[in-house]
């Protein structure tokens, strides 16, 4: 049986931090497609390409060289030789990158992309289509989720954390809208893969989420503990 644990969900859900540490402590390779896809959301907005525009999106894509490193044991996102692992954490970049993965030239591009890792060592891989599309064959497939108003405080937090002044409403108006558009998107929509384990996060700290999951992770695959 495999080693990897595929983590889907909507924004705000917690799916990045938790399948940070759920890698660290399972000692798997922690893969952020989110990232991925803001990285090819940030060329894209540059160069002043909108998401509508499938044609020039088509044109651009190749020229994209994307690649994951670790500095310090921490994810870095590298666009064309560019560190942009701070550039694609912006409102904006998120909002872009929803806009762009509906567009299928871009998943196919990171799909191969993101197999091609799992092919290669153990990994915790989160996303929006991680469980029913890219890693179908997953041993474990967790789905994250949490109150939309739970979800907002959470953004909020972030955005304040880094000096930005922050509206929750507004906020909450975003990943509603994101939610719809992720889930009503005609290219691997966001839903819950048919053996994909339901976890509600909206309750729990991100310590007990954490310790669920390998607990779930632990019971279907005893190679993981």
């Amino acid at each position: 049986m495999n080693k990897e644990i595929a983590i889907d969900g909507p924004a705000g859900a917690g799916k990045s931090t938790i399948a940070k540490k759920v890698a660290e402590k399972l000692g798997l390779i922690y893969v952020d497609t989110g990232a991925m896809f803001r990285g090819i959301a940030l060329y894209m907005t540059e160069k002043g390409i909108e998401g509508s525009e499938t044609g020039k999106i088509k044109g651009e894509i190749n020229n994209i060289r994307l690649d994951i490193v670790y500095e310090n044991g921490e994810q870095q996102i590298i666009l064309n030789d560019e560190n942009v692992s701070k550039l694609i954490r912006s409102p904006e970049i998120s909002k872009a990158a929803s806009e762009f993965a509906q567009v299928p030239e871009v998943r196919e591009r990171l799909l191969l992309l993101q197999r091609e890792l799992a092919a290669k060592r153990p990994v915790v891989m989160d996303g929006r289509d991680i469980g029913s599309k890219v890693l179908p064959d997953a041993s474990v497939k967790i789905f994250l989720t949490a109150d939309v108003r739970v979800r907002a405080e959470r953004r909020c937090k972030e955005l304040i954390e880094k000096g930005e002044k922050v509206n929750i409403e507004d906020i909450m108006s975003d990943i509603k809208s994101r939610d719809e558009q992720d889930m009503n998107r005609k290219v691997s929509p966001l839903i819950q893969a048919s053996d994909a384990v339901l976890v509600d996060t909206s309750s729990l700290s991100i310590d007990e989420v954490v310790d669920t999951i390998i607990k779930i992770a632990c019971d279907k695959n005893p190679d993981f503990i």
